[in-house]
């Protein structure tokens, strides 16, 4: 029930957080991201979206246990979009099969998603990504896929299906794309890594099952 702070090369920095649902207090941390400014962004399983300065220092929170606009089932997966004068929140809510957007300030914008496997459709999505363009990336984790989608939920493409072969997903959960557009995926029950072009073609996996 903490967050720890690092340098990119691993000496750590600080810590903030313990057990309980106040200000500043966790649950099950689910999944953290940083925007532009460093203000990080933790959802934990009260359900909730808190958000802090880079030194940990709280400033707000969101959500309330539910299935309408700014509430949550399971809050999974969290991405922002860091485009200049953009800074909207996407939170991947799991048992409720949906992505919800929110301003920085955490004003519902809009969801998108609903049980199933059509596109658009989610059984449990677990991380979201949002790519330079603004494009949004969904682990649809039930369903063994990517989806695409515009900054406003409208589908693009989809891909991935159960299995073990390239571009195949055993309940994948990670995502983040880089600079350049290529999407990175942790395919959690085939123990590794697929890398992707952000259309989706296959480029690279790496990874297996242990410990070393």
């Amino acid at each position: 029930q903490r967050i720890q702070k690092f340098s990119s090369t691993g000496t750590f920095i600080r810590k903030w957080g313990s057990s309980g649902s106040g200000d500043g207090q966790f649950g099950e941390i689910f999944s953290v991201e940083v925007d532009s400014s460093g203000r990080v962004y933790v959802t934990d399983s009260h359900p909730r979206v808190q958000k802090f300065s880079s030194t940990g220092t709280f400033i707000l929170k969101w959500g309330s246990a539910g299935d309408g606009n700014g509430q949550f089932s399971e809050p999974s997966g969290i991405a922002v979009d860091t485009r200049s004068g953009q800074q909207n929140v996407f939170v991947a809510d799991f048992d409720n099969h949906n992505v919800q957007k929110f301003s920085n300030a955490a004003n519902f914008i809009r969801k998108w998603g609903s049980d199933g496997s059509g596109n658009g459709q989610f059984i449990h999505p677990e991380g979201v990504a949002v790519d330079s363009s603004g494009n949004v990336f969904v682990v649809d984790q039930n369903n063994n896929r990517i989806q695409k989608f515009s900054n406003t939920g409208t589908f693009i493409r989809k891909w991935g299906s159960e299995g073990t072969g390239n571009g195949q997903f055993e309940c994948p959960e990670g995502i983040a794309v880089d600079k350049s557009g290529n999407v990175f995926v942790a395919d959690y029950c085939n123990d590794r890594i697929q890398k992707f072009t952000n259309t989706g073609t296959f480029i690279t996996k790496w990874g297996t099952s242990g410990s070393m």
